[in-house]
This record gives structure tokens, C-alpha cells and sequence, in this order.
């Protein structure tokens, strides 16, 4: 059995380890911090249960596909919710629009805004779903070393349609004039890392996800995936190791012959870095090894990092849903402060997820978890002082919005910011959401899931295909694991 060292127990990391354990490799996999997940651990602090990170569970069809790999379900694995309204967004105070889950409801929302705009809507929702299933069948999954193998005619007559040279902001301006619709379907941007009018309109296929698909919840919170996943892995054999710190790849010959890791050596004849692609290269390779050099990264174009805060509510809190937008601010001044002016932002926009809401087991009785989000420019100064101001002015909007007393029954408090990305996960500029998905750093034009001068070294995750986002990543394990196999797996 061809042995195989995969570090980071991410999304990434389980899904390649898992699909090649499947396949008969004898794989080790290598987790930094005490529990595996990535950016998707939990935090549980008196009766509290936070998702650290991700907290959106859309494109569900990709989680039901890689659990139908190891011949399981979703629903065998955990019990997976709608959320109905999926979210409400806050234009201002008594200006709230609840997203509703039925379709035939989001027409009539629309019209109510924008008289005569569900027909365009329906036209824009079916060139969505053509993209999105075009992506998730032809080209998510490839493995994006050649440009050949986007040399199809399938492909190339779809690339036409798939607008790939338009701007999203410009394709949904085309469609809608209403500025409270276009900033609801520009939304789903913010998880791409960049501004709407430098993202390609291929990802209106996210409003296809968000609308159409819809917008779930595993009951117990998203750590709950991770547990299926690890769960998964250890039944097809994956040793799975916590608080190993992998301190260097082993090169002996062109090859990688194994990790060292708390001083301890794990041979392997394959190598994959799941953790942060710039991390694994930068510091764990030497320089001759390396695909890429620092100038090379520092030229990419990241997605946001995010101030985020946890917080634990001695009382119930009216007028929140599950998931919450606050577009009360001007969203392309925060963009600028994001991308063209890093800086802390004047007047964000935010977010703010109470799982509680739908989930009694995440919160004691009577009480509410809720998670603050700003997304901020990578690489910023990151001071206590600047998260207190960040805190106060965000539980002030909330209250401002909602109309009611928050701070004062605040009784759980924490916060998570740019040093502590970089701590825990090693992550390039204290990015929370890897690559932006601009029309430069897309497919064949991100970095590579394969090192070019060691042949058994390869890498995964959401600085390489297909990018970021978690049904992303686990696609990205499960395409590593592919090329993996087609090269040193046994012939059947």
C-alpha cells in the first residue's frame, strides 16, 4: 500500500484523505490544531456552541454526492434543515426584506419591490441554473493543469454562455433596477472575494444555489459535517493525528519521502498540503521546491479576512432570523476599504448569524448564541482596541435595528480577527476565505493543485482548484485524490 501524509484535516484534508483511503492508500492524516476542521471547528463556552468559521450551508447536492461515495447519506450522517425565511436582510430600521424559501413567495417578492421584474427573474434564475450545473459537471472537478482539458465542444460552446467576460454587477444591473434586488443578488459575492464588478457573471450560478437550492442548517451547528467526515475517514482507515505541527516536507531526490512533524518523522510516497497553500510552500518547502515565489503571492488578488465576534445573550432577541444581513451602509465604499484601500472600514456592512433560533441544543434555555462578521482587507493592523470599537459599533447598529436592548445581557463575549487566523490556521495574510474568484485567478490561473518539480507533492484547498468555500474544498480533496490515484494507484 502506497503511503500517503496529508497536512491539515480541513474540508480539504478529510475529503482527499477519505477518497484515497477508499482506494486502498495507507493514509496518515496531520491536524495543527487539537480538533480536526479547519476554519469549521466549534467553540463551546458555558452551555454556548459556536461555529467558528463557515456557518452557510448552501449547495447541498455536493455534500450528498461525497457521502454517496463511501455508500452513506446526508440523513444518515445528521439531520439536515431548511431554513424558511433563509435570511432576512436589513436596509435600515423597519426597511427589512425575509428572503423566503418558496420560490413562487420570491417571485412575488420581487414583484412587490419591482413591478414586472419576476419575469426577468425567472430568465435570470434558468441562465443560473444552466451555469451551475455546467460548472458542477464540466468544470469544478477538473483538475485545471492543462488548458487542454478544457479543449471540449461541449465546453467551449457552453464557455459563450456561461458569461465569463461579463461583470455580475453589470449582468444583474442589466436585469433589475431596484437597488435593494440588485444588492440582494450581488450578495452572494461577498463569498467570492471581490467586488461585484470585477467578478465574472458566471457566479450568478450562486444565486441559482441560494435561491433555488436554498439555504440549510445541520442541526447541532456546521461542526456536525466535520464530525460526519471524520467519521467517514476513520471507516475507510485514515489515521487521523491532532496537534501535529509539520514542521518541514522531506525532499530526497526530486521526491517527497515523508513530513517531519513534532520533531517526529512519517514517511510517505505521496505528499499533500491541505493546510494554506503559501504556508505549506513557503515555509515547510525549500526554496528550490517551490512552485511559486513571495512576490508571486503577494501579487494575488485575496479574498476578505473578517472580524468576527461570539457572543452569548442572556435573553431572547426579537426580530432575528437564523441568518442576518446588515446593509444598512454603502456597500461599494466598504468594497473599496476591502479591496483598492486596505483599511479598517468606516461604515461596514455586516453580518450576524443566531443559530439559536433554529437550534435549542446551542444555547442554554431562554437564551441566544449569535456571531458577529465584518469582512475586512487582509494583512490590516489587528489591535484589541480597533475589535472593541468594531464590537461597539456593531451592537449598536444591531440594537438601533432591532430596536431593543442587546449589550448589557451579553454574558459570553470572544473575539476572532486576522492574528488569529494566522495562528491557528497559518493563513496567508490572515485571509478567512482563500483566492478571490476574479476572471485572472480562475481554473488553470489559480495556483496548481500539483508540484511542478516534485512529482509526488500535491496540495488542496481554497487557494487552489476549484476555490473557496466549503463544497469547494471537499470537491478540491476529492479531485487531489483523482490525479493522485490515476498516477499511483493500483490498475484495476
Amino acid at each position: 500500500m502506497k503511503k500517503v501524509v496529508v497536512i491539515g484535516a480541513g474540508f480539504a484534508g478529510l475529503s482527499a484523505a477519505t477518497s484515497l483511503a477508499k482506494k486502498g492508500f495507507d493514509v496518515t492524516l496531520l491536524e495543527k490544531n487539537a480538533s480536526p476542521g479547519g476554519r469549521a471547528r466549534k467553540l463551546e463556552i458555558d452551555g454556548f456552541t459556536f461555529d467558528m468559521g463557515p456557518s452557510w450551508y448552501w449547495m447541498p447536492d455536493v455534500f450528498e454526492n461525497y457521502f454517496k461515495e463511501f455508500n452513506t447519506t446526508v440523513a444518515e450522517q445528521y439531520d439536515l434543515v431548511r431554513l424558511d425565511p433563509s435570511y432576512a436582510v436589513f436596509f435600515g430600521k423597519d426597511d427589512v426584506m425575509r428572503i423566503p424559501a418558496n420560490l413562487n413567495e420570491f417571485y412575488q417578492l420581487f414583484e412587490k419591490h419591482e413591478k414586472g421584474s419576476s419575469v426577468p427573474l425567472k430568465k435570470f434564475l434558468a441562465d443560473a441554473e444552466y451555469k451551475y450545473n455546467v460548472s458542477m459537471s464540466d468544470f469544478v472537478h477538473k483538475p485545471s493543469l492543462s488548458i487542454l482539458e478544457f479543449i471540449d465542444f461541449r465546453i467551449l460552446n457552453a464557455v459563450v454562455k456561461m458569461d465569463l467576460f461579463k461583470s455580475i454587477s453589470k449582468y444583474i444591473k442589466k436585469h433589475f433596477t431596484n437597488p435593494q434586488l440588485v444588492q440582494l443578488l450581488e450578495f452572494p459575492v461577498l463569498f467570492l472575494g471581490a467586488k461585484p464588478n470585477e467578478t465574472p457573471a458566471l457566479y450568478s450560478m450562486m444565486n441559482y444555489a441560494d435561491i433555488v437550492l436554498g439555504t440549510w442548517y445541520p442541526m447541532g451547528g456546521m461542526f456536525k459535517i466535520v464530525e460526519a467526515m471524520v467519521n467517514v475517514a476513520q471507516k475507510q482507515g485514515v489515521k487521523l493525528k491532532a496537534n501535529e505541527t509539520v514542521e518541514k516536507i522531506i525532499i530526497e531526490n526530486g521526491q517527497a519521502t515523508g513530513v517531519i512533524s513534532n520533531g517526529v518523522t512519517y514517511k510517505a510516497d505521496i505528499v499533500i498540503g491541505a493546510a494554506d497553500y503559501h504556508h505549506v510552500e513557503q515555509n515547510l518547502l525549500e526554496q528550490k521546491y517551490r512552485n511559486y515565489t513571495e512576490s508571486y503571492w503577494k501579487s494575488r488578488k485575496m479574498a476578505p479576512s473578517c472580524l468576527m465576534y461570539y457572543i452569548g445573550i442572556d435573553k431572547r432577541i426579537e426580530g432575528l432570523e437564523h441568518h442576518n444581513l446588515f446593509f444598512d451602509a454603502d456597500f461599494d465604499q466598504h468594497a473599496e476599504e476591502i479591496y483598492d484601500r486596505p483599511q479598517w472600514p468606516k461604515n461596514p456592512l455586516f453580518y450576524s448569524t443566531c443559530a439559536s433560533k433554529t437550534d435549542k441544543t446551542v444555547a442554554p434555555e431562554g437564551k441566544e448564541n449569535l456571531v458577529l462578521l465584518i469582512p475586512i482587507a487582509v494583512d490590516i493592523e489587528d489591535t484589541e482596541e480597533i475589535r472593541e470599537k468594531y464590537y461597539t459599533l456593531m451592537m449598536d447598529r444591531l440594537e438601533h435595528l432591532t430596536g431593543q436592548s442587546i449589550k448589557p445581557f451579553v454574558i459570553v463575549k470572544k473575539s476572532y480577527a486576522i492574528k488569529d487566523f494566522k495562528n491557528d490556521y497559518n493563513s496567508f495574510g490572515g485571509n478567512a476565505y482563500g483566492l478571490a474568484n476574479t476572471l485572472m485567478q480562475t481554473a488553470i490561473l489559480k495556483p496548481s493543485l500539483k508540484n511542478k518539480k516534485v512529482s509526488n507533492l500535491y496540495y488542496a484547498g481554497q487557494l487552489t482548484v476549484p476555490g473557496p468555500g466549503v463544497p469547494p474544498s471537499i470537491i478540491s480533496g476529492q479531485v487531489v485524490a483523482k490525479e493522485i490515484n490515476k498516477k499511483f494507484g493500483v490498475k484495476e
